[in-house]
């Protein structure tokens, strides 16, 4: 988001304009993919529109104008110079085997060559799996509109990706999560030039870190958060999550309490602020909305002095939602109020969390006994 481009926009909606303004640049992106791509596609575009997340949709955009570019430099399938010039003549060429040269040989590893450099990318499985998911969609569409003949993606190999593993999700202990917040309170263990800044946003670094420890927000949800997103007098606040969903989420008193000092206490006053970060909750030093990179390196920073390792190998703000599910289940939540705190789409995602409890057989066996000694 770092490059992206103003717009304006007449917000008559409920949602915040930063939200609305989000949406309209992801829409904007998905229309300049979908200018390029061939014409035939059209209805296909209509369907992704209407069908999934936004998000979802330019991530297939993209990948279906990743694989007509390579019909066009790789394969002798099309006379095509440009990308919007493949016909559904071309397409109906398509064969399974080419989609599975495609994913399997030339997307595991391809090279990018520039004037003076060449630079090698490597997918693994999981990009790959996304890929092929993309051009099974649109097959299927294409045949199912009677665009191409046959329905190839029977064909398509399957892809294998590894099984989620309980014991490799990685969070912090609940003591690690106090440590953490104590290294924000007194600046231990930062550097001098850390320090500096430290001093000037301690009360928001906290106030960032415990949101993501009690509520495992998803880094795109905090950073979104407005001031007007605040409602004290009610005890709630309001985010919007995946496919804009829009959810009412209750307040603790410690939330409270952290979000408060740093707005009474550190955060610049709205009237003092250019009109676009008024309402933005978490502010840089330069006074402008913080990014989702600048959140990422801030819980890489504190995350890493607890771990003890280089702030390169920090956790991340997922790590932090990990760490949530976790402490959540361990505390005797049921695994199902945790699945609706953090908007899993699957109660088998929260399932790996409640698999990562400690000795939690040894703990089952020996508070049920049947014998008294």
């Amino acid at each position: 988001m770092s490059n992206q481009p103003s717009i304006s926009i007449h917000n008559k909606s409920d949602k915040p304009d930063n939200i609305v303004i989000r949406q309209n640049y992801l829409i904007e992106k998905c229309l300049e993919t979908e200018a390029q791509l061939p014409e035939f596609m059209r209805d296909f575009f209509t369907y992704l529109k209407n069908g999934v997340a936004l998000s979802s949709r330019l991530a297939y955009l993209n990948d279906i104008l990743f694989f007509c570019e390579y019909l066009i430099t790789e394969t002798n399938l099309t006379n095509a110079d440009t990308v919007s010039q493949i016909t559904a003549a071309d397409f109906n060429q398509i064969t399974a085997k080419h989609v599975n040269r495609f994913i399997g040989d030339y997307c595991s590893r391809y090279t990018i060559k520039n004037d003076d450099s060449v630079k090698i990318i490597e997918n693994n499985n999981r990009t790959l799996g996304r890929k092929k998911s993309s051009l099974s969609v649109l097959f299927k569409f294409l045949y199912r509109d009677e665009i191409i003949k046959n329905n190839i993606t029977d064909g398509f190999n399957p892809i294998r990706l590894p099984k989620p593993q309980p014991d490799a999700i990685k969070r912090l202990e609940i003591d690690e999560v106090a440590l953490m917040l104590d290294v924000v309170d007194t600046g231990k263990h930062l550097s001098k030039g850390e320090k500096k800044y430290w001093e000037k946003t301690k009360l928001r670094d906290k106030a960032i870190l415990v949101l993501f420890v009690t509520y495992g927000l998803r880094l795109s949800e905090l950073e979104q958060l407005n001031i007007s997103s605040f409602n004290f007098n009610r005890g709630e606040f309001r985010i919007y999550r995946k496919r804009s969903k829009e959810i009412i989420m209750p307040i603790n008193k410690t939330c409270e309490t952290v979000i408060k000092e740093y707005l009474e206490n550190e955060r610049t006053p709205s009237n003092m602020l250019d009109n676009e970060h008024k309402d933005a909750l978490f502010l840089s030093l330069q006074n402008r909305r913080m990014t989702a990179r600048a959140i990422r390196n801030l819980v890489k920073k504190y995350t890493s002095i607890v771990l003890g390792t280089t702030r390169e190998k920090g956790y991340s703000p997922h790590k932090l939602r990990a760490t949530a599910a976790t402490s959540l289940i361990q505390q005797g939540f049921s695994i199902y109020d945790v699945q609706n705190l953090l908007d899993h789409d699957n109660v088998t995602t929260t399932q790996l969390y409640a698999a990562h409890r400690k000795d939690a057989k040894r703990e089952i066996v020996k508070n049920f006994e049947w014998i008294d000694e």
